[in-house]
């Protein structure tokens, strides 16, 4: 499976309105350090101390939508 790592505050970035809101990330446990990853299916993953947790996901564009937030390719 490939993904993009970034922070959480480069996610709530990302995120657009029908997606998930702040309140909903904050609720995952997601602040502005915190890390999380996106597979190419939109599929939000949090990094929890020894595993990740699916904690939503992301719709449409979401892939350029990342590549040109964090400049990063699927890995």
């Amino acid at each position: 499976m490939m993904f993009i790592e970034m922070t959480g505050d480069c996610l709530t970035d990302i995120v657009k309105d029908d997606e998930l809101h702040v309140g909903d990330l904050e609720a995952a446990g997601i602040h502005e350090k915190t890390i999380v990853r996106v597979n190419r299916q939109g599929d939000i993953e949090v990094r929890r101390s020894d595993s990740w947790d699916v904690i939503g996901g992301l719709l449409g564009d979401f892939s350029d939508r990342i590549k040109k937030k964090t400049g990063l390719d699927w890995a």
